[in-house]
């Protein structure tokens, strides 16, 4: 049996001023209406690694024009980001590129311009060694000389931090090469480099690194990439290495680079 519900009447009551303002209790959607906006991924970036500086002479004509022109903090980062753009596209574990866990950069007087190596810890630590002696009798003159200089060898040396060389057996050629494209790339080619004939297509440093300029002109960006990806894994064979890579052996492509340029004076006459 039913019981009949009374009728209440509802009345408004005024609030004074010495009243709480009561707060409104919060909607919860149910658990079924609720949907979990996407967490974005972060965006992939590229490593990073510990640089680090060292100079041996400090009183040495060469410091003072190096730290006069530079900011090593800033400009040794600048390079690592700068090889890596050009070399790689990042990725999530960025499994293809070098794992490089430091670079030291050493200041101090010897007999050649500039190399790298790796640390006697271990390959993944690398020191790169630059001459003071060379730094000093750069020319002042024109304006940022001595700047870009410096910087284009620093440019050059990382890219050797963070190629790939075939397990060692890629012609040097290539490797400097791909070097001094990386220097091009950058804007950082001294007055003195220019595009001209030679014998050999990886005579290397700038002669290459113009003829992988042409190369990834042709075929498109990031053909070079290609070419240093492509030696990560396998070792470097002549015969299919160019070929896998833009249907042509690399001799082929060096004639078709070389009919592009100027002839050299005495060329094409007996």
């Amino acid at each position: 049996m039913s019981r009949a519900v009374p009728t209440t009447t509802s009345t408004s009551t005024a609030i004074t001023s010495d009243q709480p303002t009561p707060s409104p209790l919060p909607v919860h959607a149910s658990s079924k209406s609720q949907s979990a906006a996407p967490r974005p991924h972060p965006k992939a970036g590229f490593p990073t690694c510990k640089l680090r500086i060292e100079c041996h002479d400090l009183a040495h004509n060469g410091a003072h024009v190096f730290f006069s022109n530079n900011q090593p903090s800033r400009d040794l980062a600048s390079a690592v980001s700068t090889v890596l753009s050009v070399l790689y596209k990042p990725s999530e574990s960025n499994s293809h590129i070098p794992p490089v866990r430091s670079v030291t950069f050493i200041l101090r007087a010897m007999d050649i311009l500039a190399y790298t190596t790796g640390s006697e810890l271990d390959n993944d630590h690398k020191e790169l060694h630059f001459n003071l002696d060379y730094v000093e009798k750069i020319p002042s003159m024109p304006e940022n000389r001595q700047r870009d200089e410096i910087h284009g060898v620093i440019v050059h040396e990382m890219v050797h931090c963070w190629q790939w060389n075939g397990h060692g057996t890629a012609p040097s050629g290539l490797i400097e090469g791909i070097a001094d494209f990386v220097r091009l790339k950058a804007g950082l080619s001294p007055p003195h480099w220019k595009r001209e004939r030679s014998k050999e297509w990886d005579a290397g440093y700038q002669h290459t690194g113009y003829f992988l300029d042409w190369i990834e002109t042709l075929y498109g960006e990031g053909s070079v990439r290609r070419i240093n990806e492509a030696l990560m894994n396998k070792k470097y064979n002549g015969e299919v290495f160019w070929v896998n890579l833009f249907g042509k052996h690399v001799q082929e492509l060096w004639d078709e680079y070389n009919k592009t340029l100027p002839e050299r004076n005495g060329e094409g006459t007996r």
